[in-house]
């Protein structure tokens, strides 16, 4: 979970923290949104992760059914899924519903989260209630 406007300088800690998921705690499974920067970047350096590391799965979890705009759209869906059930949530849930999905099928939470207002923060809050190991990349370190 992270801001939609995370700053691209978090890439590389992004990164670094992504394969120590994987080396040191065997993290195969990933689950992305796609709302915002941080869902962006998080693909990006997945996607570039599975080459080294073949055996890891991700996914980017939807929160509406894909609209097509046109013949002419190329849109690539093959790592994205819909989660059963969301067909039935109205729009404006829909993101919660999503969030609260993936929490749900996790162990970790990797977020980017640097204010409390919006919508990472409560799913991160979430997450700790909930007793899942959570990392905020947006903390301050030191």
């Amino acid at each position: 979970f992270g801001h939609r406007d995370c700053p691209e300088e978090i890439r590389p800690k992004l990164r670094e923290t992504l394969i120590r998921f994987i080396e040191d705690y065997g993290v195969d499974q990933f689950y992305v949104g796609n709302q915002g920067a941080f869902d962006r970047i998080a693909r990006e350096v997945l996607c570039r992760l599975k080459k080294e590391y073949p055996h890891i799965r991700y996914v980017v979890v939807l929160a509406y059914m894909p609209v097509k705009r046109g013949k002419s759209d190329a849109s690539d869906l093959s790592d994205t899924l819909l989660p059963e059930g969301i067909e039935t949530v109205p729009k404006r849930f829909a993101i919660s519903w999503r969030n609260r999905w993936m929490l749900h099928q996790s162990d970790f939470v990797l977020a980017y989260i640097t204010r409390e207002w919006g919508g990472a923060a409560p799913f991160a809050s979430l997450a700790v209630r909930q007793g899942k190991t959570v990392v905020n990349l947006g903390e301050k370190s030191g």
